[in-house]
């Protein structure tokens, strides 16, 4: 499933929504990061509609036609196996993990979502998540690299890890003595 089909199965979870409010939301969602164009919204909602886990319905809103959509029962089914099996870039990638916390309380059983913090926590619990490598691949230390713009990322980069990793002992109740990650 794309980014783009979760997002919609996502906030289409929570109420029903034309696909103007569904190109907002998801805008919101990705900030400056990426913006959404109708040529993006509708052909994935097309391809939601023929695989039975969306409807579609034409209703007057703002004094227009507008195309709303409603999840359903199919729909949420999917959107909860996605979440629950999120895995991969889907745990990697920070924009993708956005959207999979952005809908992870969907998920009604608390042991398959802890199972996906944990995927994230073991990822981040290791000690090269660093964005600039060297050739060799080997990941560089701060201590390494002279451009100060550079060493500003990477000394961003290890606040929001290390804020993140306190937020998920905290959320998967691992004491300090615990904190090793587990298969």
């Amino acid at each position: 499933m794309s980014v783009i089909e979760m997002m919609i199965l996502g906030f289409l979870s929570e109420r029903c929504m034309c696909g103007y409010e569904l190109r907002k939301k998801m805008e919101q969602l990705q900030g400056d990061a990426r913006k959404f164009s109708d040529g993006a919204i509708y052909p994935a909602t097309s391809r939601l509609v023929k695989a039975g886990l969306i409807s579609e319905r034409s209703e007057p809103r703002d004094g227009r036609q507008r195309r709303v959509f409603t999840l359903l029962d199919a729909g949420r089914g999917r959107l909860i196996d996605e979440l629950r099996d999120a895995d991969g870039f889907y745990v990697t990638d920070m924009a993708k993990w956005t959207v999979v916390l952005t809908f992870l309380s969907v998920v009604p059983d608390k042991r398959d979502r802890d199972a996906v913090l944990r995927r994230r926590y073991e990822l981040l619990s290791r000690q090269d998540v660093h964005f600039f490598y060297c050739d060799a691949g080997n990941p560089l230390s701060i201590d390494q690299i002279d451009d100060p713009y550079r060493r500003g990322i990477i000394r961003v980069h290890d606040a929001e890890i290390a804020a993140e990793l306190e937020w998920l002992r905290e959320e998967l109740d691992l004491s300090d003595g615990a904190d090793t990650p587990h298969a």
